[in-house]
This record gives structure tokens, sequence and C-alpha cells, in this order.
């Protein structure tokens, strides 16, 4: 039984960790890992076509990432402080829930100015609650309407591009750091597998017969929390919203039914799927929110293919594939990536396990 965190820990040059896009979307480099001739292959992401048939299904996250890292003033000091959103809890309220650093300097009652490149004064927020040593309750005061409120939001805030990637976020980020059929805005995070994608992929997609499936999880910074204990059944996932419509359900359920490939285009659509499933192992039409840990040993009920990025160690997203792709097969893929030189993480390349 595979539960301890230990055995996800592996050695990951710095140089590895991708820190920008490929040129093309479809063009980065694709391993494929087949579970049952336990053979890896090397190929280019366009070739994924080739593993896929007339009624096989994809199944994407179409969630959207928002500009959610901002810039603000403390009252009195001046002090920078980097404000994270995290979820709206009120919208009539403007309550959020935010991420600060440095986190000591931020109290209940403090006051935040948001201004733009000029020093105009955009928004006021003030601390209302403290909710974990870094996270915060905030209170945005506003007078416009809710349309300008968005808008001054997008002005002020920056694509949340993951630490790991040492720049500051560029114009390229807004179009790259964001799938070409992202649709629900929510999420602080991409789903990246699906960064892959171009719309001439999906275009050829379509032709070739394959259905495109959509549900939605807006990704929130708990899918990349780190794992603090060692024993993986005593670990908590954050809850993220999810949605898995009527029609996709029927789409994916008709291609189990007839025996075809269904594909989870990433960790997020898989937790999605697994969140909701039926008594006879069907994917049910469902809305909510899912705390979903996958690790082994785990039956999964609706894909039976994966696209996936790389991942770092010890998260719970490589304990997820390798709990889908079999743990020798996944550390020896993993071994082979790091060897060959593939890119890790949110711009990095991309693995099919069939």
């Amino acid at each position: 039984m595979r539960t301890k965190l230990s055995q996800f820990k592996f050695d990951l040059p710095d140089k590895l960790i991708a820190q920008y896009p490929s040129a093309e979307r479809d063009e980065s480099r694709l391993m494929v890992v087949d579970r049952k001739k336990g053979t890896i292959e090397h190929k280019i992401f366009k070739d994924v076509l080739q593993y896929f048939d007339d009624g096989d299904t994809f199944i994407f996250n179409n969630t959207k990432v928002f500009p959610a890292r901002m810039y603000g003033k403390k009252e009195k000091t001046g002090a920078k402080i980097e404000v994270f959103l995290l979820r709206e809890l009120n919208a009539d309220a403007k309550l959020w829930d935010v991420l600060v650093d440095p986190a000591r300097k931020i109290r209940v009652g403090n006051k935040l100015y948001f201004t733009d490149d000029k020093g105009n004064e955009i928004l006021v927020a003030e601390v209302v609650d403290n909710t974990t040593s870094r996270g915060r309750t905030i209170r945005f005061f506003f007078d416009g309407n809710d349309e300008q409120f968005r808008a001054a939001l997008k002005q002020l805030g920056s694509m949340p591009l993951p630490k790991y990637i040492n720049r500051p976020p560029e114009n390229l980020d807004f179009e790259r750091y964001q799938t070409v059929y992202a649709k629900e805005i929510g999420a602080v995070a991409a789903p990246t597998a699906g960064l892959h994608f171009s719309r001439e992929l999906l275009k050829r997609s379509e032709i070739k017969g394959i259905h495109l499936a959509e549900v939605t999880l807006h990704v929130g910074l708990g899918t990349f929390r780190n794992i603090d204990v060692e024993d993986l059944s005593k670990h908590k996932m954050d809850a993220e919203y999810y949605t898995i419509p009527e029609n996709t359900a029927a789409v994916v359920n008709s291609s189990k039914e007839n025996g075809k490939r269904v594909c989870a285009v990433g960790t997020t659509s898989m937790r999605t799927i697994e969140s909701s499933v039926s008594a006879t192992g069907m994917l049910k039409p469902s809305t909510g929110w899912t705390n979903l840990f996958i690790y082994a040993p785990y039956d999964f009920n609706i894909a039976n293919s994966m696209i996936t990025n790389f991942h770092l160690p010890k998260t719970s997203l490589i304990i997820m594939v390798a709990a889908f792709g079999g743990y020798e097969l996944i550390m020896e893929a993993y071994e082979q990536a790091v060897k060959e030189k593939y890119r890790f993480f949110s711009y990095g390349d991309a693995m099919l396990i069939i």
C-alpha cells in the first residue's frame, strides 16, 4: 500500500522548471506511458491524436484564471503588501478571502490602498478578519457598480504565476497562462494540462470524431499546498467548487458504455469526475464542493486515460498521477523525464497515460 509521502521524493534540477511556455501550444514534448505494455515513448504533443479515435472523449476543465495577484500599500507606513485573491465570499459586501505577504505586518482593522501606475487611487480595502496565519478576509470599498469593480480588480491584478516561475508576469502570460477554451472565471491557477491544446488541435479532434466534454473546477491554491504529513491518509485538501453539466455526463457515459477511451485532461478534471460517481460507476451531473484527495490504492471509475504535466516532488498532483499510472511505472517515467530534460510544472511538457 503506497501511502507514504517520502516515496514521492525525487531530485529535480531547478533548471528543468519551465519559466516560459513553448513557442506553440501543441509543440511541447509529450511522454506517452502505456500501463498495459509498461512502455514509455517520446513524442510531440500534437501527436496525441494518434492515440484517440471516433467516439472517444476528452474531458476539459473550462475554468478561467483571473488576475488574482495585487499589490497595495498599508495605511500610515506605506509598506508594500502583496494581496492574493483566493475567493469571493460575498459579492454585495465585496468580501474576499485573500493571502497577504508579509502577513506579520497586517492586522484586523488595517486599511490597504491600491493605486494604478500613475499613483491614482483605484481601490481601498479593510482587513475584517484573520482566517489563518497568512490568510485574511478583506472588504473592498468601491462606489461603482459590479462591472466597474471587476474592471478595477482586473486593472490592478496580474496573472498569478506560481512562485516557481522566477520572473514577473509578462503580456504573453495573459494569453498563455490560460487555456484556449477557458470560460468560467474563478481559478487562481491554470489547469495546466489543457494549456497544450491549440484551437487547431481541438478542431482536428472534432474532425476525427472525438467528443470534447467540459467540466468546471475552480482551481485554488490548496491544490498546490505542501503536504506536511508522512501518512497520506491524514492529509486534507482544501475544498474547490465544481460543476458537471448533464450533457457532459451523457457524452462521457456514452463513451464508457461503448468501450471507448475517456481521457481526463489534467488532475483537476480527474478530481472533478471522481467526485461525482453513481452507484453503477457512471458519471453523475452535479454541482458542489470537493476536497477529494486521490492516492493509492484507489479505483478510478470514469477515465481510462489521462493527460497531465510533470509535477513537483511530494505534491498531491504526482501522488494522484502515480495512483492512476502505477507507482513504479510513473516513478520510472519521472526518472526518464529528468534524464531527457523534460520541462516541468505549469509551462512544462506533458504526459499521456493510457
